[in-house]
């Protein structure tokens, strides 16, 4: 069977936050993990692409750590990317992104990440 995989778009070096938490839980729960960001070339030990379509692989997850706002912008690259779902952490959700997301037949998840696996972000 294959390994889970997860992209993380608006993954972070910075170990306080729940982006960079979220890679860190994956990895240990064994899951190959593809942090997105433009600005780190690496996060946790692992390379980073600098957008969702430089993913070398579809990836069974994707999880996003935007604000709504700059999600928006990204809505035609997640349908070029062929994405049928996403999770939208806590603090990254708003009506407009859910509406632009249905509209664009990507099934908005408002959940944190890190819980729908039984954990817990301040374990990380």
């Amino acid at each position: 069977m294959a390994a889970k995989s997860i992209a993380i778009i608006g993954a972070s070096n910075n170990r306080a936050k729940f982006s960079n938490k979220c890679v860190r839980a994956y990895q240990t729960l064994g899951w190959k993990v593809f942090p997105v960001n433009p600005k780190e070339s690496l996060i946790e030990g692992l390379k980073c692409y600098p957008k969702i379509s430089d993913v070398p692989e579809k990836p069974s997850r994707i999880s996003i750590y935007l604000q709504s706002q700059v999600t928006l912008a990204l809505v035609g690259e997640l349908q070029s990317f062929g994405a049928k779902e996403v999770i939208l952490n806590p603090g990254a959700e708003s009506d407009e992104l859910v509406a632009v997301l249905k509209k664009s037949r990507i099934k908005p998840i408002l959940k944190c990440s890190i819980r729908t696996e039984g954990l817990s972000p301040d374990d990380f």
